[in-house]
């Protein structure tokens, strides 16, 4: 299983490799990585020198896109959901942009960092109808605290390759039940499901052998793929639409 395992970790490191793009800009390098947002662009962040390392940042394009898109951050509920979720990845915001600094020896962490954070606050705060005013997470959040589910939001691991993967909620060890670790999915597709699939394989390795990973899916607008759902059973992903969350309840809950 192991030797699978790392098979699939040095092919993904090898499709990041190949499908990165490099153009010089001025002073700024930009750099075309192989993940896409909503609209199927691939996403590009930029890069210049400065102290003895390096700027990284997104120039402004995650946080536009979403305003432009009818999403409002103004509210102060999702500020501070917004200042969680790039605290987790160590990105700061510099106007409406997303960034970090790095240096020679972390610049490959810092810039996975950036990329998964502009990944999680697009998918996070994304609304499929500009008018809806709550947000998935938002539900989920609701969901568990009406149930009484113990958890802690927003926490990070470093996985066996040395890169952190920050997961949306953490359900404790007790009696009945092993750690449970749940990310949402706002929009539950082939690069969502990748990314969090990944994320699992890397953190699994140091966490208890008996931790569960869930993936609570959205399926309020759409139906979920089954190619979605049955990537996620593949790698030990338990995939819950959010239609159908009462099946779990019982056990996140215990």
């Amino acid at each position: 299983m192991i030797q699978e395992i790392q098979r699939l970790m040095d092919a993904y490191y090898d499709w990041l490799k190949d499908k990165s793009i490099l153009r010089q800009i001025d002073q700024w390098v930009e750099i075309t990585t192989p993940y896409l947002d909503r609209h199927n662009d691939y996403l590009q962040i930029y890069a210049k020198a400065a102290n003895g390392g390096f700027i990284l940042t997104d120039d402004g394009y995650t946080i536009d896109d979403l305003e432009q898109s009818g999403c409002n951050l103004d509210s102060r509920k999702r500020q501070d959901l917004l200042k969680i979720t790039l605290n987790g990845f160590g990105v700061q915001m510099d106007g409406k942009a997303l960034q970090v600094h790095a240096s020679p020896d972390n610049f490959a962490l810092r810039k996975h960092n950036l990329v998964q954070a502009m990944l999680a606050v697009n998918d996070m705060f994304y609304l499929a109808a500009p008018m809806v005013a709550s947000l998935f997470y938002e539900d989920v959040v609701a969901w568990l605290d009406v149930h009484d589910v113990r958890y802690t939001p927003k926490v990070k691991f470093t996985g066996k390759t040395g890169y952190d993967h920050l997961f949306d909620f953490v359900i404790p060890k007790s009696r009945q039940q092993p750690e449970r670790i749940v990310q949402t999915i706002n929009r539950p597709n082939r690069d969502t499901a990748q990314a969090i699939v990944l994320s699992w394989v890397d953190t699994k390795e140091v966490r208890s052998p008996k931790s569960r990973a869930y993936a609570l899916l959205n399926d309020a607008e759409r139906t979920v793929s089954p190619a979605v759902l049955k990537a996620l059973r593949s790698y030990d992903v338990r995939p819950v639409v959010w239609s159908g969350r009462d099946s779990v309840r019982e056990e996140l809950a215990a």
